[in-house]
């Protein structure tokens, strides 16, 4: 079996895979993270973002091979000494999550969105790039609000 190696979180981990083994497996099985979540398998719903060198990927469809040599950062990788990130505190907020199944991959998603748009975002901007994450709780007006407010709570 193939090896692994790669920063997670700030920290140095290694393991041993099968090559098919997808990086959202190797997250939840191997290392215990199961802050990110698998939903539909399919790369459709986006419970499964995480970010590998500084970008938003869906764990779910890339191989844990792939990210050999990486740095992965996962929901559990955001809080520091023991305070939530700005973006997780927005969500809590602004009661961006109810079930919050969907809100990890929603933080990180969003935390990708603020990286490439800057930190003030426009509702139409942010509705636009959480396109590829689906939420079956919300509706989404708490979840736009709490992106907004994360990012413009980022950028103080």
């Amino acid at each position: 079996m193939p090896a692994v190696a790669m920063n997670v979180n700030g920290n140095a981990v290694s393991g041993e895979v099968e090559p098919r083994t997808l990086l959202v497996q190797f997250l939840r099985e191997s290392l215990r993270l199961t802050g990110t979540h698998v939903g539909c398998d399919t790369s459709q719903c986006g419970a499964c973002v995480v970010h590998v060198n500084g970008k938003s990927v869906k764990s779910c469809t890339m191989l844990a091979v792939m990210a050999d040599g990486c740095d992965v950062t996962t929901i559990e990788g955001l809080a520091t000494d023991g305070s939530m990130h700005p973006m997780q505190q927005a969500f809590m907020d602004n009661h961006g999550l109810q079930c919050g199944f969907c809100t990890p991959g929603m933080v990180m998603t969003a935390l990708d969105i603020v990286n490439r748009n800057g930190n003030d975002l426009n509702e139409a901007t942010v509705r636009k790039e959480l396109e590829g994450n689906i939420c079956r709780c919300t509706g989404y007006h708490n979840i736009v609000k709490s992106v907004k407010a994360g990012a413009k709570a980022m950028g103080e």
